[in-house]
């Protein structure tokens, strides 16, 4: 397994992250036993950063994750890192009302995830949402003070804008910026990269794979669950869908003349950006993880990149990533 370290503040982790929101939220219903299986064989391949939320099933991933360190051989155990959001409220019923990022608030929820994983820190704790009624800096502040009495071991940031990430890092050092970042989602290499890389703060990519939809195994005729959030998608919705498809298929001729798979190539893309950028793999089966993983023997040449490009234009993608009453929630696209 390769390895990079989350700027230069934070932890060194697998190169390849895996994001675990998938395995009880969102994506419709997961097989548990199969989400346990993949998380042990990511640890078996050297994956260490295994990310979640604490309102990923309300509280599901988090002991689903417990579940699966606990079955885990020792060795692999304690080398995994945990990445978490919180402050997102929730419904019985399953919405979302808002997130909540008051210093009390902080340790409340971080108090709950240790006693949902079952152990005694947190190695990345960040809020998944900014509180547009808590000025960052109180919240930022409160995780710090968690890192001061041993819970939290690094602070990280969600889906902020450049300006939000000057003003955090002025509070604390930030480990890393958790951010959507694809072939179809580049909007953050005009500011908040930059910035980013200025203050010396990672980047764990989520979203590489456009939530399926470069992965190179969606159809256009695909039929979604009632509870797969992608079926509000605008990227995934008409002629917004059969455009991004036809992208794909442009993605899919490169691919081939690599020998790669286009899920592979989509990955190794975003490797290739950075050393300081950790793509977040969302495989929720084995066999996914397996061609993810495949992502790390590509090695992509400029005639690659360029090839790419051509295929995928920055700013290409029809159709916003998240549906207009939850853009209005990321910072991230409104500085």
């Amino acid at each position: 397994m390769q390895h990079r370290t989350l700027g230069t503040t934070g932890p060194r982790v697998s190169a390849l992250g895996l994001g675990c929101m998938g395995m009880s939220a969102l994506y419709g219903d997961a097989d548990r036993a199969e989400s346990i299986a993949t998380i042990h064989a990511a640890l078996d391949a050297g994956i260490t950063l295994l990310d979640t939320g604490d309102f990923y099933g309300m509280g599901h991933n988090e002991l689903l994750i417990n579940e699966a360190l606990r079955t885990a051989p020792a060795a692999a155990r304690e080398q995994a890192l945990t990445s978490v959001k919180f402050g997102a409220l929730r419904t019985v019923e399953g919405g979302f009302t808002g997130y909540d990022g008051r210093p009390n608030a902080v340790k409340n929820f971080a108090a709950y995830s240790l006693q949902r994983l079952g152990t005694d820190h947190i190695d990345i704790y960040r809020i998944a949402r900014i509180d547009p009624d808590v000025p960052v800096e109180e919240t930022i502040g409160a995780i710090a003070e968690l890192v001061q009495a041993g819970h939290v071991k690094h602070i990280g940031l969600s889906e902020v804008n450049a300006e939000t990430v000057r003003r955090a890092a002025a509070v604390a050092p930030i480990a890393d910026l958790q951010i959507e970042y694809s072939l179809l989602s580049r909007g953050i290499e005009q500011d908040i990269l930059p910035a980013c890389r200025e203050l010396g703060i990672g980047v764990t990519a989520y979203g590489v794979l456009s939530r399926g939809l470069i992965s190179g195994h969606w159809s256009r005729d695909r039929k979604l669950a009632a509870n797969d959030f992608r079926g509000m998608s605008p990227r995934f919705s008409g002629e917004n869908l059969r455009h991004n498809l036809d992208l794909v298929d442009a993605l899919r001729a490169v691919a081939e003349a690599k020998g790669a798979g286009v899920a592979q190539t989509a990955i190794a893309w975003v490797l290739s950006r950075g050393e300081d950028i950790v793509p977040l793999v969302g495989a929720r089966r084995r066999d996914r993880l397996t061609e993810a993983l495949g992502a790390l023997d590509v090695k992509l040449e400029e005639a690659d990149l360029a090839a790419i490009e051509r295929a995928v234009p920055a700013g290409a993608a029809a159709g916003e990533r998240y549906p207009a009453e939850q853009m209005a929630h990321l910072d991230s696209e409104q500085g």
